[in-house]
């Protein structure tokens, strides 16, 4: 079956999500945020509450419990986790229109295996991050040699509504799931503690609050923008008061990423 591209530099028409959790909810608001405009969007769910709270929050997504309804729009995504996501799709072989560009949201599961269960090989994979929530995401993404340059351009046009979108190797995704996708949640308990700790101490919340944010800034470009080493870095400050936690910390970094990361490779 002949495939319709899409003119260069336009959005994709209409789009379509298997799965209505989190990262659903974190695109919709990205899309909202930028007051995106496709020509439908539907979010298919087997769960009824969820559909509610979506349709809740994005008057102008169309809520089915039908898969047929999203997987036959012009851009499919397909934002389930990997211990459903095998049984689930394999359902949809019969549904998913011919010509539809379906993109895959998890780990896991690569192009090969998805074109497999799926019967086509009209697909792209991304690990989307939460931070595009904020339309400040870091979401890499990969394609299959059935799409062709032209259509990369419409997904990736409408992909960097989100945030950073780069093109990269698909055998590259899943450390970037580690790297990236998971990064936040490594800090984000450390950061609130802070501000915890910061209030004990007699910061106000506000205090609290800018003198953390504005701290990690400063020092993300330290380190990353002004071409020092790691020691040099480290060693503009004398007094490290978790230092002699350093290498247990390493130690659970390691254990628990490295571990994650062979369990979701493909």
């Amino acid at each position: 079956m002949k495939t319709k591209s899409i003119p260069y530099g336009e959005l994709a028409s209409s789009v379509g999500f298997i799965g209505g959790g989190r990262i659903t909810k974190i695109f919709l608001q990205g899309f909202k945020n930028q007051n995106v405009r496709f020509s439908s969007v539907t979010v298919c769910d087997s769960n009824a509450e969820t559909l509610n709270k979506l349709k809740n929050d994005f008057p102008f997504i169309e809520t089915t419990e039908k898969a047929s309804d999203a997987a036959s729009k012009e851009l499919v995504f397909i934002a389930l986790h990997p211990p459903v996501i095998g049984e689930t799709i394999t359902q949809l072989k019969d549904v998913i229109d011919k010509n539809a560009l379906i993109i895959s949201l998890a780990p896991k599961f690569s192009i090969q295996k998805l074109s497999e269960l799926l019967g086509t090989e009209r697909i792209g994979r991304m690990i989307p991050n939460a931070t595009s929530y904020a339309n400040l995401g870091y979401n890499p993404v990969c394609f299959s040699n059935a799409i062709d340059k032209l259509e990369k351009d419409v997904i990736l046009e409408t992909l960097k509504v989100l945030g950073n979108t780069i093109e990269t190797d698909e055998k590259k995704l899943e450390a970037y799931a580690i790297a990236s996708a998971m990064l936040p949640t490594y800090f984000w308990f450390q950061w609130n503690e802070m501000q915890n700790i910061s209030k004990e101490m007699g910061l106000s919340a506000e205090e609290s609050r800018e003198t953390i944010y504005e701290t990690l800034k400063a020092s993300l470009e330290l380190m990353y923008n002004k071409n020092l080493s790691y020691t040099e870095i480290t060693d503009l400050i004398p007094v490290k008061p978790i230092g002699d936690s350093e290498a247990e910390i390493k130690e659970i970094l390691n254990k628990k990423l490295l571990g994650l990361f062979d369990k979701i490779k493909p």
